[in-house]
């Protein structure tokens, strides 16, 4: 049995106790432990509030501009609102405009066509009259040729021939007179 308790002492695997460690373990282990946490308390928690601070810093600076970028929005569009009623204002005085516009146009073109249908009827009537004056002359002149040629005729019809002669040589004696 000492053999076993021999070789269960040389073996490494094997501890004093089932649940603890050997005492150099614990006492460099726990030295250890003392200057890790230490160089962690030293170097890394200023490293880690460093960060975290930052870190904050960036967050409140991308919320400020959230804000900032909100409100630059929201009066934007209030700027857009206004102007589309603006818009519809604008819309509505060009609409009127439009619409005065075309009534002066339409009373001016009533003015312009009556006055040119007013001289186109006197322009009628003028040619009116003009075609009445000139058919009468033709007409009168048509008349007077055919009461020439018809008191010709009857002239001749009723003249003898020595009573043309004696009229013919007066019509001579006459126009030799007068010159």
């Amino acid at each position: 049995m000492r053999l076993i308790h021999l070789i269960a002492s040389e073996d490494p695997s094997q501890t004093h106790h089932w649940l603890l460690p050997e005492t150099a373990e614990i006492i460099y282990g726990g030295i250890s432990s003392l200057i890790i946490f230490a160089a962690i308390y030293k170097f890394g928690l200023p490293a880690a509030k460093k960060a975290l601070n930052a870190r904050t810093e960036r967050i409140q600076k991308e919320l400020d501009g959230a804000t900032n970028a909100l409100s630059s929005a929201t009066q934007e569009a209030s700027n857009i609102r206004a102007a589309i009623g603006d818009i519809a204002g604008e819309r509505n005085r060009l609409v009127a405009e439009a619409d005065q516009q075309a009534a002066t146009m339409l009373t001016e073109g009533r003015a312009r066509i009556t006055a040119e249908v007013a001289e186109l009827e006197a322009r009628g009537d003028a040619e009116i009259a003009a075609a009445r004056s000139r058919s009468s002359d033709e007409l009168r002149g048509e008349i007077s040729l055919l009461a020439s040629a018809a008191a010709q005729r009857a002239v001749s019809a009723s003249l003898n021939a020595s009573a043309q002669q004696e009229l013919i040589e007066n019509f001579i004696n006459s126009v030799g007179a007068a010159r």
